[in-house]
């Protein structure tokens, strides 16, 4: 049988986000229809987005045709971004969108629990601790429960205790428990009675020379519980090799820098198993199980009319096939098994509209609306083949509200039409959903268990084309969407989304007061609606004065947005407090900010999030006034140091030389800069003789792993893996008398208190006699580590490494954190500078 492939797989779902529309070629048809004859499903298993082996998940689907779909227990928010400044749960979104375009491009599904990725975890103990065990396993149960897959594969090994990140064990241990909770009715009972039991027939897991620590160790292993599979098969007519797929795929991780470069040739991947009978042949994972039409009752008729499709696909005439494939629809309709009956009306609807080149699009007028607005809609319908079709009805969802259409769809004979749409009062905001409720450290809250496991949103707002072909009414569902025409790019798609009539924001995530001076915060109020009338309040902080009580806007058009200035008097003691203004409008209340994110690899983001800006008091004093920032991998830092008084620039590597550098008082280079930044390869000598001048250069964490230059300080240093992931794990201090600790800024163990997600990672192990370990610190039962802060003179000046997190302290305005990097940067210089009260001009 000739087995086509299609990339970018035809994937309709209601949970897919509106972009542009795709259409297929016949061999995407015909590979479609592969698919369709296929009832066989596969569930791979792992902890975080890239874990996944993209290499499988593309082969399951396009070689084999199973129904593959990869369930990640977090969505990464305790990850690193390389793209820009967002962290942990705008990281989350992000990341939950570079998965589904992974998964666009392999083929598969996605799926996530209500684990939340608290940052690296060393035991699967701590992570199943601080998750909560029994509701993370709960939503793999149910995760199960509804995909009912054959398969099930973890992408690591659940007895790696202690030599992994504790979320990758954690995940292979509650995958292997819930294989066998799914299919027991006394298993999270409500669960059961809901989505019925299921039981997976195979467990695997995905090894690899990796897990045995050695290639030499890998091949002695015993191998009679192993399947392999040659996962770099080639598809001719797309010139491409299913791991060039699956680079691709990987690709799609940008914010973690997983860019790949695709390979040819055999490709050999293993799973072991570890539950089930074995296949005789180790080759056929799904050997023992039906994965044919004949599985279903009343499938066997269905199966035996698209065998005859699939054998007598004419590629230059798809439409040809559209009769039978009616036929199919019609009996799929009847069968009891509702699980294959919904998947595969979905898959056959989908070939049937691709098959006759049926484009049905319903497009708003604007990109944003309000629950209660009016909307224009434009409805496209066109039947680009000689299948006779009538356009019977449209019907507007949720409102339910039917039009009446009886329009006969001739060939290439397009269909427009405008109608008003009025979006329900008591509609959902498109914003993520696991983000509407504030949750704990280690789980999201998720109210609606309908919900719970699914990638994004389901979107409320859709129109329904209900099409007769061949006397056959067929519903097809799209969901509305918004397009304009860019002048560069040209036809532009962008999801729909439904916001409040009002958006507060606040003009900075921390505002720091380093001194007892007043301050001025900026707070924007954007009309998402016309005639937006109301009055912005400050709210009462105790102890902290703000004022004016209040500031009116007047009629405010959509988009048009009015910034205000209130005045806010600190407390004389250090403190930190929530500032969370409210915008009342006609007795309603509105506290969210609408922030958007826009990267080029996934599709605008529009989130509706708590708008909660920290305002922090500081006993603080520092030194030096002019810092040169060389940016890393995105971070803050740059905003946090002109908080507290500083003046930042922002220095250009392929700029830098000694001279340049002179006029600063110390020079601060971002995090992981020396895993991206390949400009400062060349640029070590200048940075190393501004220091001998007098400078300060302080360096903030790097990987160990794929340095742009070894030479990081002008002394021995070597970077480990080490790293302390217990925000409160106790401090000690190494030089207690060392001016880090002491000037301008006495440093103590309070300094530490309040911290986030982790002290520090990535400490050196080994450096020179040159430099002094300042702090100690290190996680539950293991060595103190001493290489979090590392000072060394040199010339006139101070080289300071620091793997710290700096970069999470300050955006959660941790004093402590603030008062410490002072001091970094402070050392040696002249007497104490006032913080300057710049942020007066904010």
């Amino acid at each position: 049988m000739r087995k086509l492939f299609c990339l970018f797989l035809f994937f309709i779902t209601a949970l897919v986000q509106a972009q542009k529309p795709e259409k297929l070629s016949s061999s995407e048809i015909y590979s479609e229809i592969e698919k369709l004859n296929f009832l066989g499903s596969v569930l791979y298993v792992a902890a975080h987005p890239d874990d996944e082996n993209t290499r499988l998940i593309s082969y399951f689907s396009n070689e084999l045709d199973a129904r593959t779909a990869y369930l990640s227990l977090t969505r990464g928010d305790g990850g690193q971004n390389l793209i820009g400044p967002q962290l942990r749960e705008l990281l989350g979104v992000i990341r939950t969108q570079e998965l589904l375009a992974a998964r666009k491009i392999d083929g598969g599904e996605q799926f996530f629990t209500r684990a939340n990725d608290f940052g690296y975890s060393k035991t699967p103990e701590e992570t199943l601790n601080i998750w909560n065990e029994k509701e993370v396993l709960k939503d793999v149960v149910r995760t199960i429960r509804s995909f009912k897959p054959d398969i099930v594969i973890n992408r690591f090994d659940a007895n790696s205790a202690g030599e992994t990140h504790g979320h990758h064990t954690s995940s292979a241990i509650l995958s292997s428990r819930a294989f066998d909770l799914a299919g027991e009715k006394s298993a999270y009972p409500e669960q059961a009675e809901e989505l019925g039991t299921w039981q997976p027939k195979k467990l695997f897991f995905n090894t690899s020379p990796w897990f045995y620590n050695s290639q030499e160790a890998f091949d002695a292993a015993d191998k009679s519980h192993f399947l392999s599979f040659d996962t770099g098969v080639y598809f001719p007519l797309k010139g491409m090799s299913n791991t060039e797929i699956a680079s691709l795929s990987r690709s799609q991780h940008q914010s973690q820098g997983f860019g790949s470069t695709g390979t040819r040739g055999s490709a050999a991947e293993y799973i072991e198993l570890l539950k089930g009978e074995h296949p005789k042949n180790n080759k056929d994972v799904f050997h023992g199980i039906n994965t044919t039409w004949t599985r279903v009752k009343g499938g066997k008729k269905i199966g035996e009319i698209l065998a005859g499709v699939e054998k007598n696909f004419d590629f230059e005439n798809p439409a040809a096939s559209v009769p039978e494939l009616v036929k199919a629809y019609r009996l799929i309709q009847n069968l009891e098994d509702r699980h294959w009956r919904d998947i595969k009306s979905e898959q056959i609807k989908s070939i049937i509209a691709a098959s006759m080149g049926l484009y049905l699009e319903a497009v708003a007028g604007s990109s944003l609306a309000t629950p209660g607005e009016e909307v224009k809609l434009n409805l496209e319908a066109i039947n680009r083949s000689n299948i006779p079709a009538e356009l019977v009805s449209v019907k507007l969802q949720p409102t339910g509200r039917e039009i009446s259409t009886n329009l006969s769809l001739t060939n290439n004979s397009p269909s427009v039409e405008e109608v008003d749409f009025l979006i329900p009062e008591n509609i959902n905001f498109t914003s993520p959903y696991w983000l509407n409720e504030e949750g704990s450290l280690g789980m999201y809250k998720v109210e609606n268990k309908d919900l719970t496991g699914l990638p994004e949103t389901p979107r409320d707002l859709k129109v329904e084309f209900m099409v007769r072909i061949n006397d056959e009414h067929i519903p097809f569902e799209r969901n509305i969407t918004y397009k304009f025409t860019d002048p560069v790019t040209g036809e532009t798609y962008r999801p729909f989304e439904v916001v409040p009539a009002v958006s507060v924001t606040v003009g900075t995530e921390v505002m720091v007061f380093a001194n007892g001076a007043p301050g001025k915060i900026p707070v924007t109020v954007k009309a998402m609606k016309n005639n937006i009338s109301g009055i912005l309040e400050p709210g009462k902080i105790s102890s902290w004065k703000i004022s004016p009580e209040n500031h009116i806007f007047d009629t405010l058009r959509k988009g048009e947005e009015v910034t205000f200035t209130f005045e806010v008097h600190p407390p004389a003691v250090q403190d930190k407090v929530t500032f969370n203004p409210v915008a009342v409008v006609n007795g309603t209340e509105y506290s969210k900010t609408v922030l958007q994110m826009d990267y080029p690899h996934i599709p605008l983001q529009t989130l509706v999030l708590p708008n909660k800006t920290q305002l922090v008091k500081l006993d603080i004093q520092k030194r030096g006034n002019l810092i040169g920032y060389i940016s890393g991998a995105g971070d803050v830092v740059p905003q946090a140091l002109e908080q507290i008084g500083y003046s930042v620039e922002m220095v250009d590597p392929a700029y830098i030389s000694a001279s340049s550098l002179a006029k600063y008082d110390a020079v601060v280079v971002g995090i992981r800069a020396y895993n991206t930044v390949e400009e400062l390869r060349h640029r070590q000598t200048a940075l190393f003789e501004f220091v001998e001048q007098g400078g300060n250069l302080i360096l903030q964490y790097n990987t160990s792993r794929g340095l742009v230059t070894e030479e990081l300080a002008p002394y021995k240093l070597q970077l480990s893996r080490d790293r302390v992931t217990d925000e409160n794990a106790e401090v000690n201090f190494l030089a207690p008398t060392h001016p880090i600790l002491n000037t301008p800024n006495k440093i103590t163990s309070k300094d530490f208190e309040g911290w986030v997600q982790e002290r520090g990672l990535y400490f050196p192990d080994q450096w020179g006699k040159e430099f002094t370990p300042i702090l100690a610190m290190n996680d539950k039962g293991e060595t103190s580590k001493k290489g979090s802060l590392l000072v060394a003179p040199y010339g006139k000046g101070n080289f300071i490494y620091t793997g710290l997190s700096f970069f999470r302290e300050f955006p959660a305005g941790v004093p402590g954190a603030f008062r410490l990097f002072a001091n970094m940067i402070s050392l040696g210089k002249n007497e104490p500078t006032p913080p300057a009260n710049n942020h007066n001009s904010n």
